[in-house]
């Protein structure tokens, strides 16, 4: 799709944060409808609240820290200045004695090592400390995942066939299905808010873990999926046998 100017549409080309948490609050209230006692409509609700964390987290990743960016420039200036000053006095090192030209050398090339490493360090500064905080946010996520994975687990197919008296409330085929489905929902949209870090901040590091939840909630919803299949296949069996 393109725009009056023959330009292409840059707004599918990206992810959009407050779709991605104006679904996530539509799903909730999907939930609360059907199931209001249910679980899973609480982890949900508390699944919107991360989203909305997220965009003022992705936010706060996305701006340039000028604390810290001026922090780290005066200790880099330090250090180049203090290169300068043992230049300065490198006359002063007698290197017609071979030992002691050893040992200036074996000095100077330490100092380097230690001097490049610093400046490395403090470079990075600020991407170590937004990587952090984003990482902290993607293992919460990995665990939402495991809860709605735990919410499904006890939803069994075959129960249709053989019901549990005990059980506080027994679902309909179609119920169940819906109740799979908005798991299997649940769980893309984790992945999407995860996705939400990387998309315009580039690291390596938390683009591996966002890709972990990515093939995590791809397995557990492969297994949702599977329930899906066995229900309807059960469905269509059973209107068989009515036939």
């Amino acid at each position: 799709m393109t725009d009056w100017q023959g330009q292409p549409d840059r707004k599918f080309r990206r992810l959009d944060a407050d779709h991605i948490v104006a679904t996530v609050e539509f799903l909730q209230q999907r939930i609360q409808a059907r199931f209001p006692e249910a679980g899973l409509g609480r982890v949900v609700a508390e699944l919107l609240q991360v989203a909305r964390e997220t965009v003022a987290r992705t936010e706060w990743i996305q701006r340039p820290h000028v604390p810290i960016r001026v922090g780290a420039g005066i200790l880099c200036a330090s250090i180049v200045l203090l290169i300068f000053n043992l230049l300065n006095h490198v006359h002063r090192v007698d290197f017609d004695d071979f030992t002691s030209a050893v040992q200036a050398v074996e000095a100077s090339i330490s100092s380097v090592v230690f001097i490049g490493a610093a400046i490395v360090f403090l470079v990075s500064w600020e991407n170590r400390i937004k990587r952090n905080r984003a990482l902290e946010a993607i293992h919460e996520l990995r665990a939402m995942a495991h809860i709605v994975d735990m919410h499904q687990l006890t939803k069994d197919p075959e129960s249709i066939l053989n019901p549990n008296p005990e059980a506080k409330r027994q679902m309909t085929p179609f119920e169940l299905n819906r109740y799979l489905d908005y798991c299997g929902d649940s769980l893309a949209l984790i992945s999407k808010i995860a996705a939400l870090y990387v998309q315009e901040f580039q690291d390596s590091v938390l683009l591996s873990a966002v890709d972990e939840v990515e093939e995590l909630t791809t397995g557990f919803s492969r297994k949702i999926w599977q329930k899906i299949t066995i229900l309807e296949n059960l469905g269509a069996d059973r209107a068989g046998a009515g036939e």
